[in-house]
């Protein structure tokens, strides 16, 4: 069988002049600032204009680009092998959300190996509006341009999938080898934050999370672990979901505690991580008395991930239109949107 499979991530500027374009696109994006197009991208200019300067120091610290397309198309690669020895003739192709790569040429790469079938994978392994969905939207949009007509899977999130928690624990496990003797150590599970407001209208990307650190805690097993969940990259004025990563960095100077921070919304290094999480989270750490601060990797391209990601296009072969790792909605009713949908 002639496989499509589309892994979809954020992206990131691949220059310094790519920042403020960067930052427009993703200020454009209704499922990030919900008004009409006629003031959503007048706005969205304006706010590109006032953040691309700090936006470009932090991605000076990285070389002036960021590294999230290669590290997914590590990912692409690792998965397109690793199910080439299954009779199936994949092609795995990177869509961006909000620079290059986009889904236009996604789609029009697939239209040219012409799939049987197509799945669409989330590099979000927990569903929101504002990220999974926002992707399938402009997907839908690409592959009506593109002409593209085959018959499509979705998987809408997966925050407890076997692979992927294997991998984000052994990751953790290998940071907290060698912890320091004299003082105790919390573990910090920090996702990327998201305005209360979005929660509020039914979005299931908190609910989700929490699913996620208690799956990792679990396969931890360390017992008496001092662990919190925790929401990172806060911007605005809009009450945002807590405890923020840092209030919980000063909560562990206050304590005495060194702290191990693992990202566990993030499959890849990107801003996020290598600048907020390693630099001004660590700067942070030191002032504020933290006696050790350490952070563990993304699970990136490790084995055990790329099978899950495998196991996940298995199952939406199976499933049909929508799947989620464990099948159909996990979501509790009052999440009113959720991912999964009973049929596309």
């Amino acid at each position: 069988m002639k496989l499509g499979i589309v892994l979809f991530n954020l992206g990131g500027p691949d220059g310094l002049e790519a920042v403020e374009p960067f930052l427009c696109n993703l200020f454009s994006d209704p499922a990030i600032i919900s008004l009409p197009g006629l003031l959503r991208k007048p706005l969205a200019r304006r706010i590109a204009r006032r953040r691309a300067p700090l936006a470009r120091t932090i991605y000076g610290h990285m070389g002036g680009r960021s590294p999230i397309l290669e590290e997914t198309q590590a990912q692409a690669r690792a998965l397109e092998t690793l199910l080439a020895g299954e009779e199936i003739e994949a092609k795995v192709v990177v869509a961006m959300r909000y620079w290059h790569p986009f889904s236009d040429g996604a789609a029009e790469a697939l239209r040219r190996f012409a799939p049987e079938r197509i799945v669409l994978l989330p590099l979000y392994p927990q569903f929101s509006t504002t990220t999974s969905a926002s992707s399938f939207d402009d997907w839908d949009r690409a592959a009506r341009k593109a002409g593209l007509s085959v018959p499509t899977a979705r998987i809408c999130c997966y925050p407890r999938n076997a692979g992927f928690v294997e991998a984000a624990a052994e990751r953790i496990s290998r940071t907290m080898h060698d912890l320091r003797p004299g003082f105790g150590y919390r573990l910090l599970l920090s996702a990327h934050g998201l305005p209360k407001r979005v929660i509020a209208k039914g979005d299931p990307y908190q609910w989700q999370v929490e699913r996620t650190a208690q799956a990792l805690v679990d396969r931890l097993g360390i017992k008496d672990l001092d662990w919190a969940v925790c929401y990172q990259s806060r911007v605005g004025p809009l009450k945002w979901l807590e405890p923020s990563t840092d209030a919980e960095i000063r909560r562990a100077g206050r304590d005495g505690k060194g702290v191990v921070v693992a990202p566990i919304a993030f499959v890849s290094e990107h801003s996020e991580t290598l600048v907020e999480l390693d630099i001004e989270y660590g700067k942070l750490a030191r002032e504020v008395g933290v006696p050790d601060y350490r952070r563990a990797a993304t699970v990136s391209a490790a084995p055990a991930f790329i099978e899950g990601l495998a196991g996940l296009v298995r199952r939406a072969l199976a499933s049909g239109t929508w799947s989620s790792d464990e099948g159909g909605r996990i979501c509790p009713s009052q999440f009113g949107r959720c991912g999964y949908r009973e049929e596309a």
